[in-house]
């Protein structure tokens, strides 16, 4: 048996954006769709990033335009056109497509995130991505003064306290971190909307898909030597033994003393024996 082919065309379109100078956030977000969805139109997509904040714009003044008026009216406007996280299937894999998020106008916070982004960037406002732990939210930042927005919960605004509230609810007795309320990168953002698509794909024994999605985090960080290890997991359970012992042999040099490095050079061991049985 041999793992299936993972060099598509929405791989190398993703490889291509990767390349740029500024990673576009939205085009390599329906990049990764497009693994799953090989006919998206991601073009289309775009022009309905360009639509909503068409909408938007519509109702703001036309002379004076202060960033705290977009940002109110991106919130009306979103909300209004039903943009909502699932509560009720949070972990459906759809919520961590953009196509199906704009489609469905339902998805989970980083996705919803990436919305509200990608329509702000389209106004001329820059809203940063913020990893809040458990919950991703986004932030616009003018000088010291700092407003969050968390587009699951309807876009609900929120102060930089109010996040320090919610994080003591789920961690009694601790203060977050300050560095958990600064803005990431469109690289981080897609780390983590990958992440979160792997632990579904996991969770559910779709070996086949968890393994394109851990290629395309490898392809963002490519010196992350867990991601090596997960998919050479993945390729041995695939029937890949040589793809799978290429990775596990440069996790295992990258990181000798991890917790597991000994469980994982006895699965090591076993697939070089399994090559000398096949051989």
């Amino acid at each position: 048996m041999s793992i299936p082919a993972i060099d598509s065309k929405a791989r190398i379109h993703f490889a291509g954006l990767l390349g740029q100078h500024s990673l576009p956030l939205a085009e390599a977000a329906l990049a990764i769709a497009e693994e799953e969805y090989p006919d998206l139109d991601w073009q289309a997509y775009l022009r309905m990033l360009d639509a909503l904040a068409y909408r938007v714009d519509r109702i703001l003044p036309a002379v004076r335009r202060p960033a705290a008026a977009i940002i109110r009216s991106l919130k009306l406007v979103l909300t209004m056109e039903g943009f909502r996280g699932n509560e009720e299937h949070y972990y459906d894999p759809r919520n961590s497509f953009l196509n199906e998020v704009l489609d469905r106008k339902t998805g989970i916070p980083i996705t919803l995130c990436a919305v509200y982004i990608e329509v702000a960037r389209r106004l001329g406002i820059e809203l940063q991505g913020v990893a809040f732990p458990g919950h991703f939210l986004v932030k616009y930042a003018a000088g010291e003064r700092e407003l969050f927005l968390d587009p699951f919960n309807a876009g609900e605004i929120l102060t930089a306290e109010d996040c320090r509230d919610r994080y003591r609810t789920i961690a009694p007795g601790r203060e977050l971190d300050a560095r958990l309320l600064e803005g990431v990168s469109s690289r981080q953002i897609l780390i983590r909307l990958l992440n979160n698509l792997k632990r579904v794909y996991v969770d559910a024994g779709d070996d086949v898909r968890a393994l394109w999605v851990i290629d395309r985090l490898l392809m963002l960080s490519p010196g992350a030597p867990e991601e090596r290890r997960d998919r050479g997991l993945v390729e041995a359970r695939l029937g890949g033994i040589n793809a799978a012992m290429k990775d596990l042999t440069a996790y295992l040099e990258r990181a000798p003393a991890a917790p597991d490095a000994e469980d994982v050079a006895s699965l090591l061991e076993e697939l070089r024996g399994r090559t000398q049985y096949l051989n």
